[in-house]
């Protein structure tokens, strides 16, 4: 890092004058799952309270290795150092010594405070779960097992960002398409599946079309193509405009499983079992995603979030963006997946999704790989979050 003139970084911790609020006990659950029934669909929802705090207050954060959160900690600063609030911070930041967890401690201890988000009806806790990149075969052309596409973004989708009009509707986007002079809602899952709309919007071909509908969950992910020997990586480019649809929820409501088996591994063995139901599964989900393809240059690189940036393995998260600022450090409190064990760690909000939706709401990201999907899949945890603004910010 580029040193700077700005003076070095001072002793002190952030929040001493800080109101005291109730300890937040983050309840394990191994036995029973979260039900995302449960958590409010933010449309409509009211704004948290951003409660500050002490970072003494924050369980588990003086054991938290800060040095594995740092790289993820200065790609938000790229972008967020053009921002006044984070300026400052962003750019002393530059001077810390990455590799002491002292100093990078004490740098948010000086310059942040820790705010816990508690929702308008008092929760201050909330459904964590997991996300990774996966990996498809496929091939660039179509032929033998690779018979399922992934699209790229029609040219018929039309997309209009509301805040240009509509300032209280930040990072809220109309999707459809243009019939006459009327924007009307662009085609279903269902819909497009059928469609002539998207022929010759195909991207790549996959020989998997369950794992084709995760990667659309995931938002982006690895394909190895057995035509070219090539590995790419398939970026998020826009959806069709539908709300995302559980359809591990859909499974519950119909009682083909318990909520502790809707896991990503227990609806992909629903589906073996009942093949001709596959197509009523997935139309119950009327989101559908467009890709585009990415070069990939270095395998250990994540893929980009909304923020822009790389997603680091284990400290990037996803989050609603209206409630929480996207690029904002946030100090996590949870378990592991399908367990008691605490998890309790400094991490980057970076990303959203269509199904992260309320105020106390995270997917972590888990990276890329065999263990990470297999985590990934089974996260369906509790969990609170303290988002760590810069001092000179102003109050929530």
């Amino acid at each position: 890092m580029s040193a700077c003139t700005t003076p070095p970084v001072a002793p002190g911790t952030a929040g001493d004058k800080a109101p005291a609020i109730a300890p937040t006990v983050v309840k394990p659950v191994p036995a029973k799952p979260v039900d995302a029934k449960e958590v409010k669909d933010a449309t409509d929802a009211a704004a948290p309270t951003f409660v500050p705090a002490k970072f003494a207050a924050l369980p588990g954060w003086a054991r938290d290795d800060m040095r594995a959160a740092w790289p993820a900690f200065m790609a938000s600063c790229g972008v967020l150092v053009k921002r006044p609030d984070w300026k400052e911070s962003c750019t002393i930041a530059r001077q810390v010594n990455a590799d002491s967890d002292k100093a990078i401690r004490l740098f948010f201890e000086t310059f942040f405070v820790p705010n816990q988000v508690v929702a308008a009806d008092g929760a201050n806790t909330g459904l964590v779960t997991g996300y990774y990149e996966p990996l498809l075969h496929g091939a660039r052309k179509r032929g033998g097992p690779y018979q399922t596409p992934l699209y790229k973004v029609p040219d018929d989708l039309v997309s209009v960002d509301l805040a240009g009009v509509y300032p209280e509707l930040k990072n809220m986007r109309l999707r459809g398409k243009l019939v006459g002079k009327k924007v009307v809602p662009y085609a279903t899952r269902a819909d497009i599946e059928r469609a002539t709309s998207v022929t010759g919007k195909e991207l790549l071909w996959v020989d998997d079309e369950v794992e084709a509908f995760f990667l659309q969950v995931q938002g982006s992910g690895r394909v190895q193509l057995t035509d070219t020997q090539e590995t790419v990586r398939v970026a998020y480019a826009d959806q069709n405009g539908h709300p995302y649809k559980s359809i591990g929820r859909y499974l519950v409501d119909k009682g083909e499983l318990t909520l502790s088996q809707a896991s990503a591994q227990g609806i992909k063995a629903w589906i073996a079992g009942h093949p001709t139901r596959k197509d009523e599964l997935f139309n119950a989900n009327p989101s559908y995603v467009f890709f585009k393809e990415e070069r990939l240059p270095d395998p250990k690189v994540g893929p980009k979030g909304a923020l822009g940036v790389p997603l680091t393995p284990q400290r990037s998260v996803a989050i609603d963006s209206r409630f929480v600022p996207l690029g904002a450090p946030v100090f996590l409190a949870t378990t592991q997946a399908n367990s008691d064990i605490p998890m309790q760690r400094l991490v980057m909000a970076q990303d959203t999704g269509g199904a992260i939706r309320g105020p106390i709401r995270v997917d972590y990201f888990f990276g890329f790989g065999a263990e990470a999907a297999e985590n990934a899949g089974r996260m369906k945890q509790s969990g609170a979050v303290w988002v760590l603004l810069p001092k000179q910010a102003p109050a929530r």
